[in-house]
């Protein structure tokens, strides 16, 4: 029996082969369309949600996990070990973690032989993926719960990620730029480069698709150099472009790993479909 359970929620863009190989317990969290609930990665695809999206984007809403949620992630986890780590998307962007806080001294009543353990990623995307992967990677070799825990804050602080935004019409909804500006954006075709750390950062803008593959490889090598890397690539239903971004990865970096991921609809609804981005990280 493992010493320590490693717990994280749908907004970590983990795949279902990462989720399974690692034993990790994931969160999902809610979102609403067409005036139904359903939860990312359980009741639907990400693929079948963007669907839904692109169908009747004004009826697309998220809503954050509940405690009773994370509670009944940790039941489940318990059965497994008697330690947890829980690593969450970050504070700043989701009220998953304060959920979580919750959840937490729920426990204590009903799992008293079990503890539990939260790590604020300050992170989204499989850039939170890999400080999960990287809690999971110690659980499975053993390590204490605080060997997990320093393994997962060891991580968050090396990994970067940029995503490029195919249109700039959806970003009012997270609340960054006022409507009018997206209006006037998305009519001037300008698509966003954005970063993760916190909050979602603002870095640049370009006026072509093709520009924002060539700037977003660029950003990553004035990261990276030609160290070993971690990387995943990720997109919001948009495969074909995906999978041509992840061979030129390939081809372009000193790759130890390289993945490919479905960015996480509860983030993808302010995004838009067509987002693609790289979240990578050295062990340098």
């Amino acid at each position: 029996m493992p010493k320590v359970t490693v717990v994280t929620d749908s907004i970590a863009c983990l795949t279902r082969e990462l989720v399974a190989q690692y034993d990790i317990e994931v969160v999902p969290i809610n979102f609403y369309a067409g005036g139904k609930m359903y939860r990312d990665g359980v009741d639907i695809t990400p693929s079948e949600a963007y669907r839904l999206f692109l169908a009747d984007p004004d009826s697309f809403k998220t809503s954050a996990a509940s405690p009773e949620d994370c509670l009944n992630a940790f039941r489940r986890a318990s059965q497994r070990a008697d330690n947890i780590v829980f690593a969450t998307v970050s504070v700043k962007l989701s009220a998953v973690y304060t959920s979580a806080l919750e959840a937490r001294e729920l426990a204590k009543t009903e799992l008293p032989g079990t503890a539990i353990e939260l790590v604020d990623t300050h992170l989204a995307t499989p850039a939170e993926g890999f400080v999960v992967l990287a809690a999971a990677r110690a659980a499975a070799a053993g390590k204490s719960p605080e060997e997990v825990v320093r393994a997962a804050e060891a991580t968050r602080d090396k990994v970067g990620c940029f995503i490029l935004l195919d249109t700039i019409r959806h970003v009012f909804r997270s609340g960054r730029i006022p409507k009018i500006a997206s209006q006037v954006g998305s009519i001037l075709n300008i698509r966003p480069i954005l970063s993760v750390s916190e909050v979602i950062h603002f870095l640049t803008a370009v006026r072509s698709r093709e520009r924002g593959i060539e700037r977003i490889l660029e950003l990553t090598k004035g990261k990276v150099g030609k160290s070993p890397v971690h990387v995943s690539v990720f997109h919001a239903y948009a495969p074909e472009e995906a999978g041509r971004l992840k061979e030129r990865v390939a081809a372009e970096f000193n790759c130890v790993e390289l993945w490919l991921g479905e960015f996480s609809p509860v983030m993808g609804y302010a995004c838009g479909t067509g987002t693609v981005g790289v979240a990578f990280y050295t062990d340098d």
